[in-house]
């Protein structure tokens, strides 16, 4: 008579777990991915930067608004004209209004010179401009282009004189979500070109003057109550790679 060996339970457990292990890791989800349009020098540009007292004038970069369908951690890409995909992978480091303001924040600075104050109390006698961002359209068309369509505004604290413009900067993107994201990088640096040029025309503009008794004029001391926006180099009209100059949307 032949015998057939029965393997032991502990046999029989081991092949077990190693059925479920296997199974779960067919089951686990991707890794996955995050992105940030903050500047890679970000280091580099806080030492370079002046203290507050030592600032030729201080910005003030209010949070930034953006569309409700692109505030999500997920990526959000047009597949075509009606239709987007939220990408459950592809994510931002943080939410992209946060992105951005990091962004405008970093290059703002390093572009005039200065820091950032909003939220943090500053030295008087240093003139302030407070920055105010409102994204319209955020687009990522993968492979084709990254679009940001923002109104924006500077307003001196000291004068209440304003400018309220508009900019609309299209880059095209190769193949691949790092492209994409690359592409929103260039245009928020674009976009940081325009205000800064408005910062530096505000504070180029006329100030109300004192009398010699050092009381103040309300006759004499209307500040403007807006500037127009300032001129960029002219755009090509609305193809991938275009970028409006800003554009006045009132005062």
């Amino acid at each position: 008579m032949t015998f057939r060996r029965v393997p032991a339970l502990a046999t029989f457990g081991a092949l077990g777990a190693l059925t479920v292990a296997a199974a779960l890791a067919g089951c686990a989800s991707p890794a996955s991915r995050f992105y940030t349009l903050s500047p890679t020098d970000d280091t580099a540009r806080a030492t370079a930067a002046p203290s507050a007292g030592n600032a030729r004038w201080l910005v003030e970069l209010a949070p930034v608004d953006v569309p409700p369908q692109v505030a999500k951690a997920q990526l959000v890409v047009q597949t075509d004209a009606n239709r987007v995909r939220v990408l459950e992978q592809e994510r931002w480091a943080s939410m992209p209004g946060d992105e951005i303001r990091r962004a405008l924040s970093g290059d703002l600075t390093q572009q005039l010179g200065t820091i950032d104050v909003y939220g943090s109390p500053h030295p008087a006698g240093v003139p302030v401009y407070r920055v105010s961002v409102n994204v319209q359209r955020f687009e990522s068309w993968p492979g084709s282009h990254a679009l940001v369509d923002a109104v924006w505004s500077v307003r001196s604290l000291d004068t209440q004189t304003v400018m309220t413009c508009r900019s609309v900067l299209n880059e095209p993107v190769g193949d691949g979500y790092d492209a994409l994201v690359v592409g929103h990088r260039r245009a928020i640096e674009a976009l940081s070109q325009s205000i800064a040029s408005g910062v530096r025309a505000l504070a180029a503009a006329p100030r109300a003057s004192t009398p010699a008794s050092g009381k103040k004029s309300a006759a004499i001391a209307q500040p403007v109550a807006s500037i127009a926006c300032p001129q960029m180099a002219p755009a090509a009209a609305a193809g991938p790679g275009s970028a409006t100059a800003p554009q006045s949307a009132g005062g």
